[in-house]
């Protein structure tokens, strides 16, 4: 949870979590569905789909036990370097590091790495594979990583408090505010659309479920256009429509700001009282939306809809 995520908007979601999961068996056994309902709002959902398939691999591959290596643990579903050094080091006191930004940082400066991330990566963790210590690497993995939050911050760092400050070469040239060194930020491309908000003379709202692979993989959403440079027209919305109907705009766009790119969604709705039986086999009527998973840009379309 906390990949790219603050502790504070982490937290409430943790506790959550562990009350209806409270094990590897549990969580593994829960339908996806529940787990992704749990995890709506916090985004990065090929986080929770990774999870749940690493605690079904743990629990019916595994015999329940996490894998207590490195390479093992590489190898479940969603783990990459950083979290297996995490886990190998923290949860096993194998000597192995832990990769985090903060632990970033605090490697550019000790040894003045210049070349920009992400490439510097391999040459940033070897360096720190040759300080982690034979015993107690989980204490130290912590240590470095406090050391960054606390003492070796992004600007302004505490060098007179650093313990490793007399051997720092980024301090020695005067240039530790300067690493690490970043790539240039890519400009985001903005992307427009149309979504489809229909309702049945119940009230229950029209969803149709995400492919499983790709952006919000296996989440739920009101129907959507392609999306573009342009927003459709609304002769060509209509045609981009699910079925026929009295499609309605709203005023105004709702405004999502993904990791690569921002969008720019019209929203069109309407009442019906009966569907094509190809729709109703892709998706279902939902009265109570807060029982589905549903991310938080659709969240805002369906909002924007129904208010």
């Amino acid at each position: 949870m906390l990949q790219q995520t603050t502790v504070q908007a982490v937290g409430a979601y943790y506790v959550k979590f562990l009350k209806a999961w409270p094990n590897v068996a549990s969580l593994a056994d829960a339908p996806l569905d529940d787990v992704l309902t749990a995890w709506a709002g916090l985004g990065y959902y090929a986080r929770a789909r990774n999870l749940h398939a690493a605690a079904k691999v743990v629990a019916n591959e595994l015999g329940g036990r996490f894998p207590n290596s490195y390479e093992a643990l590489r190898a479940l579903p969603g783990i990459g370097d950083y979290t297996a050094g995490a886990l190998a080091a923290i949860a096993f006191d194998l000597p192995r590091a832990a990769m985090d930004a903060n632990a970033e940082r605090v490697i550019a400066r000790l040894f003045a790495i210049g070349e920009p991330l992400p490439k510097s990566k391999p040459t940033m963790r070897a360096a720190l594979q040759e300080l982690v210590p034979r015993k107690r690497a989980g204490d130290f993995a912590q240590g470095l990583m406090d050391l960054g939050s606390l003492i070796c911050t992004p600007k302004k760092p505490s060098c007179g408090r650093c313990p490793w400050s007399d051997g720092c070469e980024a301090r020695k040239r005067g240039i530790q505010e300067e690493l690490p060194v970043k790539a240039a930020k890519m400009l985001r491309p903005l992307k427009r659309g149309a979504a489809f908000v229909a309702r049945d003379q119940s009230g229950a709202v029209l969803l149709v479920r995400r492919p499983e692979k790709g952006l919000l993989g296996g989440m739920m959403q009101p129907p959507l256009g392609p999306w573009d440079e342009d927003l459709p027209s609304v002769k060509e919305a209509r045609l981009q429509a699910p079925f026929r109907a009295d499609w309605k705009k709203r005023g105004g766009v709702v405004r999502h700001g993904f990791t690569h790119f921002e969008l720019e969604i019209e929203v069109y709705v309407a009442d019906v009282t009966t569907v094509s039986p190809r729709i109703s086999e892709r998706g279902k009527w939902v009265r109570d939306l807060s029982a589905v998973a549903l991310p938080t840009v659709m969240k805002k379309i369906l909002q924007h809809a129904l208010s």
